[in-house]
């Protein structure tokens, strides 16, 4: 049995009032977790259904992606990629790979967020079993 009993990404930001913002409403969540030091977000965290994440502002110790800090794609599914897509790209988002149908059975596509975090999209169309 394993131990695990969570596992959450944590998306670095500069801005990250403004990324929860934009997670909050392109994703269809809510923010449910704001810890701050001073104007600095050390802490929070999203909700969109049954998935969460963490976002941070970027500091001394965990520096913003364009900044040297670590990169991370993040594999979203969702029940309608189009509108997900629609709202990112809404909100500044630009597209890597745009919303298709692939050979691999899903209706996927890979955006950058406001602030460098790649976001693959998709919806199954068929049973991966």
């Amino acid at each position: 049995m394993s131990e695990i009993e969570d596992l959450y990404p944590r998306l670095v930001v500069d801005g990250a009032d403004q990324a929860l913002a934009f997670y909050a409403k392109a994703f269809g969540g809510e923010v449910a977790e704001r810890y701050a030091d001073g104007d600095r977000v050390v802490h929070a965290m999203v909700t969109a259904g049954p998935v969460h994440f963490a976002v941070k502002d970027a500091d001394e110790y965990d520096p913003a992606p364009g900044d040297g800090g670590a990169s991370v794609i993040m594999a979203l599914y969702v029940t309608d990629p189009d509108a997900v897509a629609q709202r990112m790209l809404d909100g500044g988002a630009r597209v890597i790979f745009p919303m298709a149908d692939q050979d691999y059975g899903e209706r996927g596509g890979r955006f950058a967020d406001p602030w460098g975090h790649q976001w693959m999209v998709a919806r199954r169309l068929v049973d991966p079993a």
